[in-house]
């Protein structure tokens, strides 16, 4: 075979900008197509898109966030398993019906060490236990906040505590609470044990987010991302997460399976992997790793990823995800594919699930939201928060995140640093997104996502035609003009 069939042969690579949607024979108004999809084999989301794992657009706020509204987060790891622990476990409690996982204190503790856990883990209030857990005392910020920081718990504690028990209703729960005044309502067991919490908070949120992704226990869903070759990381977040996605930029690698391959037998959560981009990829995937629960595609394509550019290598989500989900399809797999990088708008998410994707996963649209970790700063009189990729210096820096690149690229960078425009908080992102998605389901005539990978037919543009169907020939308002 000669090198000029390297030509010849060569795959059509197409990206987002390179086609449209044919509009087909519908019955449906826009607001009736449904959007839920599989996120994983055994789980749903109500809003099919997913925050991904970058420390400039996913920690505990924005994960928290998007569950409420039916989508998801995903934790990055460009920091300690500690830290990555921490904010999975405040995923967890944000709104549990009964807390299990309940932070709690012995008499003992200093008024300074209560201080600096209340900071620590953005709790208000304690329950003060003896030895195996037996409740003595509860304590919390009024307590303290005017008590010698060298005073000890049992010196500031409320001895008297109102208790429920494993079989108190979230009714009767609400009704003690009322009548007694109090914030917390300790769950206990015949030999005054704690076994979980139950605070005000949380049942005023309950019912709050009808659209709330939760688990059996009605927490909310959680996900965090992980390396592969860091298994005791992975156990530790495995008591928390609900999902584990193995977090590497090229993912079809021998030395990833055979880590991954460990993984899988060790948790207990269900484990995505990637990011991958070809169909022998995900053909070796099927056939040779047991337990993979989805599938995330798509190399290079980042708003803020020079791999394609830096090293020429790279699979653009749409085509990555066309041939990932053709060789599911292929293999008669469940495995879900979640369509990774490139998405600026919600056409282009339409387009990702025609091809095949179950969910569409993105960094830029998120990155500006409120509850990104980024920072928010002013310039020429608009907001913009920081973004950058995580192949960047500014995020090699923190030496967590070294292993998501091949070993030969560690001394390049394969991401860039940057802003993005401020966009408010996430719940417009979502319903903007959501609104999209749905008038191009309309326009489809698919009334769910399984229906538009059968029902959608593309048209390849020009780029004149790309073009064309944007907006142009006309002058637009700008942040320093006015027509």
């Amino acid at each position: 075979m000669g090198f000029r069939s390297k030509f010849e042969n060569a795959e059509k690579a197409l990206t987002f900008n390179d086609v449209l949607l044919l509009p087909g024979w519908t019955t449906l108004e826009p607001n009736e197509a449904n959007v839920k999809s599989k996120v994983t084999r055994n789980m749903e989301v109500n809003i099919p898109f997913i925050a991904s794992p970058m420390d400039t657009v996913t920690e505990a706020e924005m994960a928290i966030a998007l569950a409420r509204e039916g989508a998801l987060g995903v934790l990055h790891r460009n920091c300690s398993a500690k830290e990555e622990v921490v904010m999975a476990r405040s995923v967890k409690r944000a709104e549990a019906v009964i807390i299990r996982d309940v932070v709690k204190v012995n008499p003992d503790t200093t008024v300074e060490e209560l201080l600096k856990l209340m900071e620590d883990h953005n709790i208000k209030g304690f329950p003060v236990v003896e030895a195996e857990d037996k409740l003595v005392g509860i304590v919390t910020w009024r307590d303290v906040r005017l008590a010698e920081s060298n005073l000890k718990v049992k010196d500031v504690m409320t001895e008297s505590v109102i208790t429920g028990t494993e079989d108190t209703s979230l009714e009767e729960a609400m009704k003690v609470l009322h009548e007694h005044r109090i914030e917390k309502l300790p769950i206990v067991d015949d030999q005054r044990r704690v076994k979980g919490l139950i605070t005000m908070k949380d049942i005023s949120l309950k019912g709050t987010y009808q659209e709330a992704i939760r688990d059996e226990e009605g927490r909310l869903i959680c996900a965090a991302a992980i390396s592969p070759f860091d298994l005791p990381r992975a156990k530790a977040l495995d008591r928390y997460v609900d999902i584990l996605i193995i977090d590497v930029s090229h993912f079809h690698n021998k030395n990833c399976f055979e880590a991954t391959k460990k993984i899988l037998k060790e948790v207990n959560a269900e484990v995505i992997v990637g990011n991958i981009g070809t169909f022998q990829a995900a053909e070796d995937i099927i056939t040779k790793l047991e337990g993979v629960a989805g599938l995330r595609v798509g190399i290079g394509s980042g708003s803020i990823c020079s791999t394609s550019v830096v090293t020429r290598a790279g699979a653009p989500t749409l085509f990555a995800t066309s041939q990932v989900a053709d060789a599911v399809r292929q293999y008669g797999s469940d495995i879900t594919v979640i369509a990774d990088g490139g998405m600026r708008n919600p056409g282009d998410v339409a387009v990702a699930m025609a091809v095949g994707a179950s969910c569409a996963m993105m960094g830029n649209v998120f990155a500006g939201c409120r509850e990104s970790p980024g920072r928010l700063v002013a310039m020429e009189g608009r907001y913009y928060k920081e973004y950058y990729g995580m192949g960047s210096e500014r995020a090699r820096k923190k030496r967590y995140i070294q292993d998501r690149y091949n070993q030969p690229s560690k001394s390049i960078s394969e991401g860039v640093e940057g802003w993005v425009p401020y966009r408010g908080p996430v719940k417009d992102i979502i319903s903007e997104f959501t609104g999209g998605l749905k008038a191009a389901m309309g326009y489809v005539g698919a009334s769910t996502i399984p229906e538009m990978w059968e029902k959608a037919k593309l048209a390849l543009v020009t780029e004149s035609g790309a073009k064309e169907a944007a907006p142009h020939d006309i002058m637009r308002p700008g942040p320093n003009r006015t027509l």
